[in-house]
């Protein structure tokens, strides 16, 4: 084990977080003198949080605490050391006592900790121009099994979308799979759905908005459209060049009206959500929302997930990331 690395710096440099690197357990350990330095509150504080998270069985303290020896010079005696045990605590337990304490430099860790693992999510997953290599796939599970008792419980979050991707990711594997198995640039759209049931209109389109801001009491302003690229949108997912459909199959247009939706921010409040619904809409009224088995295709988590990562896309990235849906609901699944 390495001593004393600093593992993070706050942006204005102030605060700095030291801690031991157990590599061989891929942890870290630190005191809670040095966690209460780094989330800007009493040691007091932190003894409580653990206290809570232990005996709400979050954390189980017999993993994620542990006894080092620390030498320290003696008080008493000048010149002369001293060592004793020091109780330390994994990176499980830092982090959820992050999720927990209420301060300035507490939120300024959570947004952090939420920017750096959803850039490394979006990087190394969705939107990289380079197949996800295999140990990026085993560190990306392994961050994300971590990250699933932690932002499953009902703690402070810096931002609520944040909550949303990573309680849903475990829900991936399929997603996963797919793109550890293949070249971005190589992905096939394959055993789609050629014969459709249903033709989306701007119309029908915009009473399922109508009845989704009724079910469940919406803001005034969901649903109210900016400008005319909602028309577009529709019109989109039906275009042909020389007589023939760009997007031929029912599993093509879903996942292009999602893009658009979601990209062309046609309504002044409540463009995600209504991407997803419309997404689901399609697909139900195509026949293709359930499995033979009665399944759905697609669970609700992993739509927000593939949502949220459609919103941090670039422009350029649009062919991939369909192609990614369309993996994703395809026959194949």
């Amino acid at each position: 084990m390495e001593n004393n690395v600093v593992i993070y710096q706050s942006n204005d440099g102030l605060v700095k977080m030291e801690a031991i690197v157990d590599a061989s357990n891929e942890t870290i350990w630190a005191t809670q003198k040095a966690i209460g330095h780094l989330l800007g509150v009493d040691r007091s504080v932190i003894t409580r949080h653990l206290s809570n998270i232990f005996k709400e069985e979050e954390l189980d303290k017999k993993v994620v605490c542990a006894k080092f020896a620390q030498t320290t010079p003696h008080g008493a005696i000048v010149g002369e050391f001293q060592t004793r045990d020091v109780q330390f605590y994994n990176l499980d337990a830092i982090i959820s006592v992050g999720y927990r304490v209420n301060s300035r430099k507490a939120t300024a860790f959570r947004q952090w900790a939420t920017s750096v693992l959803k850039q490394y999510m979006i990087k190394g997953y969705a939107v990289n121009q380079n197949a996800v290599s295999e140990q990026k796939y085993e560190d990306l599970k392994r961050a994300l099994g971590l990250l699933e008792n932690v932002f499953g419980q009902n703690l402070i979050m810096a931002e609520e979308q944040a909550k949303e991707l990573f309680a849903v990711v475990k829900d991936y594997t399929y997603a996963l799979d797919t793109l550890d198995a293949y070249d971005y640039q190589n992905l096939e759209i394959t055993d789609t759905t050629l014969q459709e049931k249903f033709r989306a209109t701007y119309e029908s389109a915009m009473e399922a908005i109508q009845s989704l801001k009724e079910k469940f009491k919406e803001s005034p302003l969901f649903g109210v459209e900016k400008d005319k690229s909602f028309h577009s949108s529709i019109g989109q997912i039906y275009q042909t060049w020389d007589a023939q459909e760009l997007y031929p199959s029912v599993e093509e247009k879903a996942a292009m009206l999602l893009y658009l939706v979601v990209k062309n921010h046609s309504f002044v409040d409540g463009n995600k959500r209504i991407a997803a619904t419309l997404f689901l809409w399609f697909l139900q009224n195509n026949g293709i929302l359930y499995r033979p088995d009665g399944t759905k295709r697609i669970a609700d988590g992993t739509l927000v997930a593939l949502t949220l990562l459609i919103a941090e896309s670039r422009m350029d990235e649009m062919d991939i990331l369909v192609k990614v849906v369309v993996n994703l609901i395809n026959r194949k699944q």
